[in-house]
């Protein structure tokens, strides 16, 4: 619950931002009467978003207990992973200039007297925040199970809607930067346990066939099956019974991952001093 609701969080955030920097250029260009293509392109973007999803979910679930379900699950999880890797640092990269991209994008549609043009705009923003929300919510409910699926998912959407509607509604008095920085790391922890899910049923399969012996088993402590332990697996990646390259893969994850964003985080501050003039520089 814990995980789908941080990830509902975090993808309503970006979704409902993207939406309503389309309604702000729109309404400085005068053009509020083009409000409505916009939603219509959301509209059209949960539906596709929500059939795909129940019908993927409920075609898998005829291959429950199968090989087939266990290959599918390890994609998904590989996926999710990737997905989820990729956007927190293409958002670390570029949150800074989405509003300028998307002012240009309206400023060509409108030139063009594309109206339809602003429905898949919309869309294609919209769409894709929701196909990866799909994505890493089948990944949990494979990995843990529908429990607490759906209520995560309303927490996450309700509070991430309801507090872009407060950004936007009473000024920027919370540091975005540092909200999706919070949120991204706890994300790519996240990630990590997804990777080394994929990392056990990869094992399971036969595809991974070395470093298979348990490294310890907590299960009399917590067990993976248990609501807390339910928790802690699909937030964490908590195993009860963790393989050697299990635990190794997650952990060489999480440093990667950690200080690839570390770097960037030192480059950005490099190079913005880099801009700002010495005394010798002023003087000349």
């Amino acid at each position: 619950m814990i995980a789908v609701g941080v990830i509902f969080l975090r993808e309503s955030i970006e979704a409902s931002m993207v939406v309503s920097i389309l309604l702000a250029i729109l309404d400085r260009m005068g053009k509020r009467e083009y409000f409505r293509d916009v939603f219509y392109g959301v509209g059209a973007a949960f539906a596709f978003v929500l059939v795909g999803s129940v019908a993927i979910y409920f075609t898998i679930r005829h291959y429950s207990g199968t090989t087939f379900q266990t290959i599918f699950e390890t994609f998904t999880y590989l996926v999710a992973a990737v997905i989820l890797t990729f956007m927190t640092f293409w958002m670390r990269r570029h949150a800074h200039s989405i509003s300028s991209e998307m002012a240009d994008k309206v400023g060509q549609l409108m030139s063009g007297r594309q109206r339809f043009g602003l429905s898949v705009l919309a869309f294609q923003a919209v769409g894709r925040e929701g196909l990866e929300t799909a994505v890493f919510t089948l990944a949990i409910v494979f990995a843990t199970g529908t429990r607490g699926t759906i209520w995560g998912a309303l927490v996450g959407l309700i509070a991430g809607l309801s507090l872009s509607m407060a950004i936007f509604r009473f000024g920027r008095r919370i540091n975005m930067r540092k909200l999706f920085t919070v949120v991204g790391s706890l994300l790519m922890v996240f990630a990590a346990g997804l990777v080394a899910d994929s990392v056990e049923n990869m094992q399971h399969l036969g595809w991974l066939p070395f470093l298979r012996t348990p490294l310890w088993d907590s299960s009399h402590f917590i067990s993976e099956s248990s609501s807390i332990g339910d928790i802690f697996h699909s937030f964490f990646g908590y195993a009860d019974h963790p393989t050697a390259l299990q635990l190794g893969v997650y952990l060489l994850y999480l440093v990667s991952v950690f200080a690839s964003l570390y770097a960037m985080k030192h480059r950005r501050q490099r190079g913005y001093l880099a801009t700002i003039p010495t005394e010798t520089q002023v003087s000349v």
